[in-house]
């Protein structure tokens, strides 16, 4: 076991020759080469000794020795079958740590935290493939695996759009969906050398701390997240003119303003200057028409 952090340049260049692997395309691979940043995102994803920590792609193992170090487990979801012998070789010694080689996506982390770890709470960490982001995190939130928190690497855009509220440029579909499940916050903004290879793109950390219960109660949660996608599928446009766009919404142009005025709106009104609570209030009449 050697001394230098798995995510030292030098060490990380010497495994990767060792192993005679590089980053695979087809799952977004960049390893993590910044020491001090990997510590700040375990700080910043609040795990402790009582905890389950899920890791999705550890890679080599850069970020799973911090997370044994601080969690009561280490649950390393991986789906390239080429790591796992690396993994093994890194990290394999920490005793509090289990290497699934799954896909996350396939995977009943639920079910195996209930076997294996009864009663921990689960916190999932993930330097996250970019192009898969957003099916792994509404997996994560929509699940039914009783997850407390979820701290991980995103393009940074993906991550301006979940923090941003009505009217920016950036606020859609996702920043509503996040929002309802969670509290998020963004924690860091990681400059590209922090990666080999280098990704094309800017990045951030995120932690999304999850609800108990969602900030606003409807009768739907489907019918609500209908509305959300009709109110942004064309953009600019009129709320009345997505709505009445929409096949997922059973009622005519004339209803749907209707509704938007029992709402006590102008007709005029666009979906990306509604908060939460007002699309909540939206949809629970809505319903009572449909």
């Amino acid at each position: 076991m050697s001394d230098i952090r798995i995510a030292n340049p030098i060490r990380t260049a010497g495994i990767l020759r060792r192993y005679e692997i590089g980053a695979k395309k087809k799952y977004g691979q960049n390893f993590l080469i910044d020491e001090g940043l990997l510590e700040e995102i375990v700080e910043a994803s609040g795990i402790s000794g009582d905890d389950l920590a899920v890791e999705i792609g550890p890679g080599i193992g850069g970020m799973t020795e911090f997370l044994c170090e601080r969690a009561g487990q280490v649950l390393a979801i991986e789906i390239d079958e080429r790591l796992i012998p690396v993994l093994s070789d890194t990290v394999g010694h920490f005793s509090n740590l289990t290497i699934l080689n799954a896909d996350v996506l396939k995977t009943d982390i639920g079910g195996w935290a209930a076997q294996n770890a009864p009663g921990r709470r689960i916190r999932v960490v993930a330097n996250l493939p970019y192009y898969i982001t957003t099916p792994i995190l509404m997996a994560l939130l929509e699940g039914d695996a009783p997850v407390s928190s979820i701290t991980v690497m995103v393009q940074k855009e993906v991550a301006d759009r979940m923090v941003s509220g009505p009217g920016t440029k950036d606020y859609g579909a996702l920043s509503l969906a996040v929002q309802y499940y969670a509290d998020p916050r963004i924690v860091a903004e990681v400059p590209r050398e922090s990666f080999d290879p280098m990704p094309g793109v800017e990045s951030a950390v995120i932690t999304l701390e999850k609800y108990d219960t969602p900030p606003v109660e409807v009768e739907s949660r489907k019918l609500l997240f209908d509305v959300i996608r009709a109110s942004f599928s064309q953009r600019r446009k009129t709320l009345a003119n997505g709505l009445g766009n929409s096949d997922a919404i059973r009622l005519t142009k004339d209803e749907v303003r209707e509704v938007i005025a029992e709402c006590g709106w102008d007709e005029r009104v666009r979906g990306e200057t509604l908060t939460l609570s007002e699309f909540a209030k939206l949809t629970q009449i809505l319903y009572t028409k449909m």
